[in-house]
């Protein structure tokens, strides 16, 4: 089989199939084979792994992993592809392609059916529109998991590793920081895709914490705390908490609360580290 990662190869399925890409999908196919390699090296992939790869494509970095690993599920949401899959991954009898929605399929039932249950490992080249919703609900459906590594846009994948008092802190760099330590692995210029995308990207893996570094007694709690902090981000955590009517704390107690842990009355969120929102969601 002619490996997809060198780029004459991409463009002859592209053409055999006379494939078009969906702007609604954000495709945008991997053509270099050392940044490949490097998704694979930073995985950790053995044959001891099964690995869920979400966004397959026309089965690029597939090849590589179905080489590695013991076996591969990859949840393709554009049904033109799967014949092009079919194609390239013929020689591969550990890879099963599933053609879904991976915001829709219950992936901890996978997890059941093709790994016994046992953490698996996930490698994808993520569509950016939706990096942020698949991630999370990754981690909040507790599926099991040893790792994630991604390609995101660079400017997420900053976001997931920057602590507080910084632009790109929020929301999601706490929700990641949560359930796993960040690390990024490559970048990635605009010019290893096909279409060019118009922005840099990265790999970062993120290794899954057996359990969270902070203590918190309600999970659900301390995000929606923390979403309500940096959804109005120039606001004070006194009125961008106050005013959140879903929460039901008055702007008082959040003060009262503050004051507690001996920080500012006029302190915003974007200031706060893990730690602190854990304590703030457990006092309050």
């Amino acid at each position: 089989m002619a490996t997809l990662g060198i780029p004459q190869n991409t463009i002859e399925i592209l053409q055999k199939y006379n494939f078009n890409f969906q702007k609604k999908f954000g495709q945008n196919f991997l053509i270099d084979t050392s940044v490949l390699d490097r998704i694979i090296a930073a995985a950790e992939i053995t044959k001891e792994d099964c690995v869920l790869e979400i966004g397959p494509g026309i089965g690029t970095m597939t090849q590589y992993l179905a080489e590695s690993a013991g076996e591969v599920v990859a949840v393709e949401i554009d049904k033109n592809l799967i014949p092009i899959l079919e194609d390239t991954l013929s020689e591969y009898s550990n890879v099963t392609v599933i053609n879904d929605d991976i915001l829709k399929v219950d992936v901890n039932k996978i997890v059941e059916e093709k790994n016994g249950g046992k953490p698996v490992k996930v490698v994808a080249n993520l569509p950016y529109y939706i990096t942020t919703p698949i991630i999370m609900g990754l981690f909040e459906n507790h599926v099991p998991l040893k790792s994630i590594t991604i390609m995101v846009q660079k400017e997420v994948a900053d976001r997931m590793q920057v602590g507080p008092g910084t632009k790109d802190y929020g929301a999601l760099s706490l929700a990641v920081q949560y359930y796993a330590k960040p690390e990024i692995v490559a970048n990635v210029p605009p010019n290893c895709f096909i279409p060019r995308p118009n922005v840099g990207s990265a790999v970062i893996r993120l290794t899954r914490y057996e359990k969270p570094p902070v203590q918190v007694n309600d999970e659900k709690r301390m995000f929606a705390l923390i979403r309500a902090s940096f959804n109005q981000r120039r606001k004070t955590l006194v009125n961008g908490l106050g005013n959140a009517s879903e929460l039901g704390v008055s702007k008082e107690r959040v003060a009262a609360v503050l004051e507690e842990m001996q920080l500012s009355p006029t302190i915003r969120g974007e200031a706060l580290t893990l730690e602190q929102f854990a304590r703030l969601s457990n006092l309050l």
